[in-house]
């Protein structure tokens, strides 16, 4: 029998240790182990009877790349069992270690700016799969991740079930034990699976990645996500901030010339201002070399003094705005550059996070 810890909560581990004729305070030794001492051998858990060791799967990822900036951003691309690739990163500053996680292996949303789409959507991952990137992460810096946004490869809503098992484990005292206020789960506005989630007891932040501010230019930018309406997804997105009481961000990735003009910035007011909400404005992450050509628009990326200009026009509207300082722009640090640039596909062969300016 083989028990895959990670997939587990706390009492599921003790039912499917006692089931194995183990007993149950084994899981607290085993979560102790997992979550505490970030032992992901179980040969290392020296309190386990061996054999009860040899049924235990922590890890069942390997870490394929690694790429480290020169701002300390680190991303990994992990191949999964099936031999999937993955990516995941850690951003980190003096006060704080934020992962960055995937939650699917490709996507089916595909956006004309993100590369990972490219190869469509193979799978979604598990619960354990996307927890086994905090603890890779982990290892890879020496240090504990302290907040989680799951803003990496593919849509969290669109894989649901998994995606509030892993958010579940994150804030799990006995496990991982991130404040759930730490977490914020991002999404391309699926109104139903918004308004499901606000039925969770889960005190997270919601995150829409918006990038346009009306539905023509957002099924431009966006076809495949832009199937239900911005007016649609606001209702839910009110719906979740009434229901949890807690904030929602707009995510904007700004293109130079395309969704950074006057009339975006008075429509993207209106609606920061309907949800209550801070705007998030992401510099657009430039491709590299062979990957850019592969997605069905080219872009360009606005500079400083642009992107500090369509702020001021939304903060002269009444919008709280934040503008994302860039981080690890050298080490192919935004969503499914890494995994392209080694020309995956998605077999073998985050949204851009950053600090406030």
């Amino acid at each position: 029998m083989t028990i895959s810890v990670l997939d587990l909560s706390v009492d599921e581990l003790k039912q499917a240790l006692t089931d194995a004729g183990q007993p149950a305070y084994r899981a607290a030794q085993i979560a102790d182990w997992v979550y505490r001492k970030g032992a992901s051998d179980p040969a290392r858990m020296t309190n386990l009877p061996p054999a009860l060791a040899g049924e235990l799967v922590v890890m069942t990822s390997r870490v394929a790349q690694r790429a480290d900036s020169s701002d300390g951003t680190i991303k990994l691309l992990l191949e999964l069992r099936d031999g999937e690739r993955i990516e995941t990163v850690l951003i980190p500053t003096p006060d704080r270690a934020t992962a960055c996680l995937s939650t699917q292996a490709g996507c089916s949303m595909a956006c004309s700016f993100c590369a990972s789409g490219l190869g469509g959507l193979r799978r979604g991952l598990t619960a354990g799969e996307m927890i086994e990137q905090i603890l890779h992460l982990q290892q890879a810096a020496q240090r504990k991740v302290t907040h989680v946004v799951f803003m990496g490869t593919g849509e969290p809503l669109a894989n649901y079930e998994p995606t509030v098992a892993a958010v579940r484990a994150i804030v799990d005292p006995a496990r991982l034990n991130i404040s759930a206020r730490r977490v914020t789960v991002s999404t391309v506005g699926l109104p139903r699976q918004i308004r499901r989630l606000a039925g969770e007891d889960l005190p997270i932040t919601l995150a829409i990645s918006l990038h346009a501010p009306n539905d023509a230019l957002r099924r431009q930018i966006m076809p495949k996500a832009a199937t239900a309406s911005i007016d649609q997804i606001l209702a839910a997105a009110e719906e979740f901030f009434h229901s949890r009481n807690r904030e929602i961000t707009i995510e904007y990735v700004v293109l130079a010339g395309v969704n950074d003009t006057n009339v975006c910035a008075e429509a993207l007011a209106r609606i920061a201002h309907r949800l209550r909400c801070n705007v998030n404005l992401i510099q657009y992450n430039p491709l590299p070399e062979g990957v850019g050509e592969r997605l069905p628009a080219r872009y360009r990326r606005p500079s400083a003094e642009s992107m500090r200009g369509f702020a001021q026009r939304l903060r002269a509207r009444g919008a709280n705005v934040q503008v994302r300082r860039s981080r690890g722009l050298d080490a192919a640090a935004a969503c499914g550059q890494l995994r392209a640039q080694a020309g995956e596909d998605g077999r073998k062969g985050a949204e851009e996070q950053g600090e406030t300016e």
